[in-house]
């Protein structure tokens, strides 16, 4: 039996999850602290995402859209044989839509939620930014009282720019995520 072709998209995911996999080896075998988060852009917002509720890295491909689904669920994609919802968490807050679309493909991508969450979702990102520890940062906030409970704490880089944490557990377990339809 020979082995799967994978397309140049595929094969380059898979090239940021091997990288991704070799740094935090690398980083762990040198008594350094490891990298508590994966770093990502959501439409004009950063956001870290903790690396044990995140899965795997796709490239951004075809998602079909579910009828009368609200607008933040993207649709289904098939990735790797298994259909995954897409959701657009800006939008789920009730912010501009990050732009998602075949034409701005570039380097969007899908992330997939851990499956110890047992949900097979993911959300799509602009861009992977890479991973980060407590020590990228030069502040940190605790979250605000807010209607998304899923967003945690605030850090400040040291080039000043915001990065908001966000819990895909509290997440996948949010009535407002489960809610798809209109």
């Amino acid at each position: 039996m020979s082995a799967p072709v994978l397309t140049e998209k595929e094969a380059s995911g898979d090239r940021l999850q091997e990288r991704i996999a070799a740094r935090t080896q690398e980083v762990a075998s040198k008594g350094q602290r490891v990298s508590s988060w994966l770093a990502v852009e959501i439409g004009q917002q950063h956001y870290l995402v903790p690396l044990s509720h995140a899965s795997e890295i796709f490239p951004y491909t075809s998602i079909q859209p579910v009828p009368y689904a609200r607008p933040w669920f993207l649709g289904v994609a098939n990735l790797r044989g298994q259909l995954v919802g897409v959701t657009d968490v800006e939008q789920l807050m009730g912010r501009p839509a990050a732009g998602f679309h075949e034409q701005v493909q570039g380097e969007s991508k899908l992330l997939t939620f851990n499956p110890v969450l047992e949900i097979n979702a993911a959300l799509a990102v602009n861009r992977v930014v890479g991973l980060k520890s407590i020590h990228d940062f030069v502040q940190a906030q605790r979250p605000q009282p807010s209607e998304f409970p899923w967003l945690g704490n605030t850090y400040r880089d040291r080039a000043g720019r915001q990065w908001q944490e966000i819990n895909l557990q509290k997440l996948a377990q949010s009535q407002a995520f489960l809610s798809i339809s209109q």
